[in-house]
């Protein structure tokens, strides 16, 4: 069993309730007040931790119209706008990011960041962050992933659009420079992500295949797929998360609002507490349900002498009579006493 991993006194692993993270990405529409008012709700939520995206439109491309650098996708949320236009968009300002983990360590909140390059990693090592993500697009930056895991740092590591050939060169390069604790999220890198492609019996494969701890990094809409990967071995929830849908930005359509991301808290939490143990035969807490089985009774008054019937031998409940396996014996039996209606059938009534 893989062991569990701790993070400023959080537990993760599959002895530990479901670590959900409430990603901000550019759900702040540039506003500080509005990222520090999303931390506030998703602690309010019960999410354990808040991300941030850390980088700069110059540090993820140049700024160019040209058709490559142009989103193209018919069913991307960004299609038409340029990279680096989207990227000016989204971006967290790097002068914010003190003031929001602060906010969250403030609420006995773990705030983290992906870091998109090397400065960011320089960055954020001066605010001593706890852990490090890496998004499903730079999951093959071979150089970064060297960076990170030379923090020493706990890794996440987004697995969107990775081949196992990848996840396994971006493992050996974070173990090799030192990487120790490493989540793998299962992800599908389309925005919103449609259940029908999310593939969750990926993460079972993925635990066992790489021998890491898995979680799931999901774009769907509401929360029924990231329900569903906790049965399949999921330890770690990454969720979009905005103030409200309806007042826009670049991640809204497919972000949970803070209703949303209580419900996703709690129902993890039950999803988590139901998968128990290997279980056969009553628990302690059903052993009084035992009682309204159906078993065998008399069903109408008896003399000594009759015999047993489909007429007066009853299957019926409550359970306290012979178990209904022995009705075809007792037909044609006879009773030795008179038995009025009610009795339960035993041994001693034949």
């Amino acid at each position: 069993m893989l062991r569990d991993i701790m993070i400023e006194g959080r537990k993760i692993g599959l002895s530990a309730k479901p670590f959900i993270i409430a990603e901000i990405s550019g759900n702040h529409n540039q506003s500080l007040e509005r990222a520090l008012k999303i931390v506030e709700e998703a602690k309010k939520s019960g999410a354990d931790a808040i991300k941030l995206q850390t980088y700069t439109p110059d540090s993820m491309t140049l700024p160019l119209n040209e058709t490559e650098f142009v989103v193209g996708h018919s069913l991307h949320l960004w299609k038409g706008k340029s990279l680096y236009e989207l990227y000016e968009e989204a971006f967290t300002p790097w002068e914010w990011h003190e003031q929001i983990f602060k906010r969250a360590k403030e609420l006995d909140m773990i705030a983290f960041s992906t870091a998109f390059d090397e400065t960011a990693v320089d960055f954020l090592e001066s605010l001593n962050v706890p852990l490090y993500k890496i998004a499903s697009f730079e999951n093959t930056d071979l150089p970064l992933i060297r960076k990170v895991a030379q923090t020493g740092k706990p890794i996440i590591i987004s697995t969107g659009m990775a081949t196992a050939g990848e996840i396994d060169e971006t493992l050996r390069t974070a173990r090799e420079a030192g990487g120790k604790d490493i989540i793998l999220l299962k992800c599908t890198s389309t925005y919103p992500a449609s259940p029908e492609n999310t593939n969750l019996v990926t993460i079972p494969h993925l635990k066992e295949l790489f021998q890491c701890q898995v979680g799931l990094s999901d774009h769907t809409m509401g929360i029924g797929t990231a329900i569903a990967s906790i049965p399949l071995g999921a330890t770690v929830i990454e969720k979009h998360m905005t103030l409200s849908r309806d007042e826009g930005g670049v991640d809204a359509a497919f972000s949970l609002e803070p209703k949303e991301m209580e419900f996703l808290v709690v129902e993890s939490e039950r999803a988590w507490q139901s998968l128990g143990h290997i279980q056969y035969g009553p628990t302690k807490a059903e052993e009084a349900s035992l009682h309204y089985r159906r078993s065998l009774y008399v069903g109408k008054d008896m003399r000594a002498g009759d015999v047993f019937t489909k007429e007066n031998l009853r299957i019926i409940r409550p359970g306290f009579g012979l178990e209904p396996k022995y009705y075809d014996f007792l037909l044609g039996k006879q009773v030795k006493k008179n038995v009025k209606i009610g009795t339960k059938v035993s041994w001693d009534l034949i």
